[in-house]
């Protein structure tokens, strides 16, 4: 990509971080500033073009004032230039799905929690602005770097949609085609009802059980079809009581549940209720707010010995586990792929990003 070595006369493109359908993502550097950027590139003549809508909807969700917005990644540029479109942003840290392979596939109590506060008020704020995000996943939840490297961004809004529009509520429609990963879909997305505000909160309380568990009950189900694995996925997840489902969890995740799943559809969800639930358990556990994740802990157990000479501390981790986290693209067509990569422990905990970007 020599062609872009210097974009806009400001950034310095850097070494490629990964690709997907959307087309490759390189680190770059402010050459002003020094700061630390993704860039992510895609032909013109790709069958999807995406990123001129993506630069859009970041912006209306960020609105005028991006310094002001926490967890949502900024975007600084973005051009048409020799026949590739251009998207300059945040560079950030592992996805909650790296960091969560990476320490074993288990989090514990304390850091779900501190995730679930942070997630709960990422969503808040993206509904506020409009829109429902539409594919809640551990994948889209990353962490900082350098002195923000304790906080929880949300991205990849490829499939996010508003749900008003001129002020007015969208119509609930039924036999919609499945939009967002099977394996956290609320289940009225797989029944075929038009999503709302309640499905993404239903969503996000899977993504923490997953956590706390290690899996879903409707993981690794075989099909002959990705359709008909759809069909056994949500057989499953209908079939699964609240309570059977957060057995051996504090009663509180129950208690959410139900909460969003007794929903209407035009419903706005009781953001502060649902987060206090979550605090006061924090507070009764008593648990310090010092954001010790287990991936901190876990960089403190490697000594911060470096990759060269600890190749044990580098733990690789690619998204190979199950078909069901495929992205399923309704009405926004093409499919962000997140490739493979490693979790340097030791450049973690010293807040520096080892192999980050956003998708």
């Amino acid at each position: 990509m020599s062609d872009f070595y210097l974009i806009n006369s400001t950034y310095k493109l850097g070494q490629k971080l990964g690709s997907g359908s959307f087309g490759k993502i390189y680190s770059a550097i402010n050459v002003k500033t020094q700061q630390e950027v993704a860039i992510k590139i895609e032909e013109l003549k790709s069958k999807s073009p995406q990123l001129q809508y993506e630069a859009r909807l970041y912006q209306n969700i960020l609105g005028d004032r991006p310094d002001l917005v926490e967890g949502i990644p900024r975007i600084y540029y973005f051009a048409s230039q020799k026949n590739h479109n251009l998207l300059v942003m945040d560079l950030l840290g592992p996805s909650l799905e790296d960091l969560f392979t990476a320490c074993g596939r288990k989090f514990s109590l304390k850091t779900v929690l501190m995730l679930a506060d942070q997630m709960i008020t990422r969503i808040e704020f993206v509904h506020s602005r409009g829109y429902i995000h539409r594919d809640i996943k551990p994948d889209n939840f990353l962490i900082g770097t350098g002195k923000k490297k304790h906080m929880v961004y949300i991205i990849d809004f490829g499939l996010s949609k508003r749900y008003v529009r001129d002020g007015k509520h969208i119509d609930f429609i039924e036999g919609k085609k499945l939009t967002g990963t099977a394996r956290y879909a609320s289940i009225n997305t797989h029944v075929g009802y038009e999503q709302g505000r309640r499905d993404d909160m239903e969503a996000m309380c899977y993504v923490w059980i997953y956590f706390l568990k290690g899996s879903l009950p409707w993981q690794g189900l075989r099909a002959n079809s990705r359709q008909g694995k759809y069909e056994k996925i949500k057989e499953v997840k209908m079939a699964t009581e609240v309570e059977k489902l957060c057995a051996g969890l504090p009663q509180e995740f129950a208690n959410y549940l139900y909460n969003v799943k007794n929903l209407k559809f035009t419903e706005q969800p009781d953001y502060e209720f649902l987060r206090k639930s979550f605090r006061d358990l924090f507070n009764l556990m008593g648990y310090q707010l010092d954001y010790e994740y287990d991936w901190n802990k876990k960089a403190k157990a490697s000594n911060e010995m470096s990759i060269e000479s600890q190749p044990k501390n580098v733990i690789k981790c690619d998204d190979t586990e199950l078909k069901e986290e495929e992205k399923i693209p309704d009405e926004k067509k093409g499919t962000n792929v997140r490739p493979s990569r490693t979790v340097n422990f030791s450049l973690l905990r010293a807040g520096i990003n080892s192999v980050g970007f956003v998708s």
